[in-house]
Formats: C-alpha cells, structure tokens, sequence
C-alpha cells in the first residue's frame, strides 16, 4: 500500500464528508492505492456517523471509535498501530490541512530518504494573539532545547517511513514532540516542507491556552526521558551522591568545629545543614534506583477504551 492516512478526529461531522471527497480526489489524481485511519476521540456530534457512511462508500475508509475522548496524542497512537501503508501521513480532520500536499510529502519520503517530513505553515490564519505570537515562542524553544530545526514543530500535517511510526509511541499530550520522540528513537533524517494552511470553515477550535503550559511541561518531561528515560539512577544518582558528599563534608567539619570546642553541635545551623543534604542525597539516591527497577515497565500507559472500530479486521 502506497499511503496510509491518520486522522485523529473530534467533533468534526461537517468537516469529514468535505475531506475525505478532497482526499479521494487526491488520490485518484496520483494512483494511489491508500487507506484512511479516522480516530474518533469520543466525539460528542455525529462524527462517527458520518466515518461509519465513508466506509460504507468506501473500504479504505476505516474508523476507530473512543468511548471517551482521550486527546490527540491518544488518537494519533492507537493510528499508527494500524497503518500499513509505505508512507505514513497524519493531517487535522478540520480541513486547514490540504491533501494536496500529500504527494510531494511522499515524495521527498521516498526520494529524498527523510525519516519524517514535518509540514511549516508559515502563513498562518489564526489569531495572533492566542496562537501565532505563542506558538512562535514555544517552536523556538523547543528548537534550542532539541536542536531539531524545525519551524513548527505541532504542525499536524506530516509524514513518516512507516518504520517511525511502527517505532516510537505517542502519550499523554506529546503528538507537539512527534520528531524529538522520532530523533531520541534513531531517525534524525528529519526534514521540513512549507504547506498551505487554510482557515477554519466549520466548528469551533479544540485547543485552549492550557496547552502552552502544558506543552513546556511535556517539553520538560520528553527532555528528560530522552537523556535519562532507561536509566534514572544517571540522574537522581548523581544528583543524590552530590548532595550526600556536600552533606558529609559539612558534618565532619561541624565534628572537627565541635572536638576543638569552637561551636556547640545542637546550636550550630550548619549541623542541621548538613543532616538535611544526607538525608535528602539518600533520598534521591533510592529515588534513582526506584525508577530503574519500575522505569519503562507500566503496562497500561496505552491502554486506550475502543467502543466501535471498523475497518480493521473487527466485526
């Protein structure tokens, strides 16, 4: 299969039909032979109505439904362990992402031998006030911090060698770090293509302000997980011996102070002092060793309540 397309949805029933009639046209256009991946995240409208008629008209139109909405980044991995496409293609189901751009996405996959291909809506229609001034300030950062060079990192049209998405996996709100997760896994070929962004026609945006404190948390948290994820003790370990040495050293000297008669040991502060950086460098230290033994081992982190799915071998 030539293309694999995801599209994490919610609350989008007036968009879909438009869609998915543009990405059918796309693809007779090119030849491609193509599947359509629609995750409903517990939409509220009649969304999955409308993916439940596509398939209906159209095989490759296959639905994953949520009993609850779970997030984007919850939709876009539940997708992509059921992709089977050569080249994997994720886009917003809210029509500001066109399909247009699918085939030379494609190409520079396959020709020009880039892992990930991350789309750069340079021109933007949103607000510029609660989106483009902070998404400018949270792409910047995030580029300083990954060295990634990439304009914009939470832009949803993107695409993959299928091996990328068969390898990494995407949680809790993380679908804005899909090529620092991409890069930390061993795929650096990351390259970016400028893409048409186009304004909203239908509904309402899904995405409050929380999301920029919540995407330098996120930031935070996959930063840390990719210099320290399979072995915390590297981290909590060193920190933790740093703090149990600073702490002995100030105890014996507090100990010598005391032998030669200079302070009286329970009035001095530095006695305290150092108790607390013994105690808190051991602390840390079985922190460290904690997180090795449970590190990476959680079993339903991705455990994600499938209500209806069609499509995809379920009946």
């Amino acid at each position: 299969m030539d293309i694999s397309i995801v599209v994490p949805l919610y609350n989008e029933e007036e968009s879909l039909p438009h869609l998915a009639e543009w990405i059918d046209r796309v693809m007779a256009e090119h030849g491609f032979s193509y599947e359509v991946i629609m995750v409903d995240d517990g939409s509220k409208d009649n969304s999955w109505k409308v993916v439940e008629q596509l398939h209906e008209k159209n095989s490759c139109y296959k639905g994953v439904r949520f009993r609850r909405n779970y997030g984007k980044s919850a939709a876009l991995n539940v997708g992509f362990g059921r992709v089977e496409g050569d080249v994997v293609v994720t886009m917003d189901a809210d029509l500001q992402d066109s399909p247009e751009e699918i085939p030379e996405l494609r190409r520079r996959i396959l020709e020009e031998g880039y892992d990930l291909v991350s789309g750069w809506k340079k021109k933007r229609y949103d607000s510029k006030l609660a989106k483009n001034i902070p998404s400018k300030f949270f792409n910047w950062t995030t580029r300083k911090l990954s060295g990634i060079p990439l304009h914009d990192f939470n832009c949803g049209l993107k695409a993959y060698r299928r091996e990328v998405v068969k390898s990494i996996e995407v949680y809790g709100e993380m679908h804005r770090y899909i090529p620092v997760i991409a890069k930390w896994a061993g795929f650096s070929n990351i390259g970016e293509m400028e893409v048409h962004h186009r304004k909203r026609e239908f509904g309402v945006t899904k995405f409050g302000m929380n999301r920029f404190i919540n995407g330098y948390l996120d930031l935070m948290s996959i930063m840390f997980m990719s210099k320290f994820g399979k072995q915390p003790m590297h981290f909590f370990g060193a920190v933790g011996s740093m703090s149990f040495l600073f702490g002995l050293i100030a105890f014996v000297i507090v100990c010598v102070l005391r032998i030669s008669q200079r302070i009286f040991l329970l009035h001095s502060v530095w006695f305290y002092v150092s108790m607390l950086f013994i105690i808190l460098g051991t602390m840390l230290f079985l922190a460290g060793f904690l997180g090795e033994l449970i590190c990476r081992n959680s079993t339903t982190r991705n455990q994600y309540l499938i209500k209806t799915e069609i499509g995809n071998g379920e009946k």
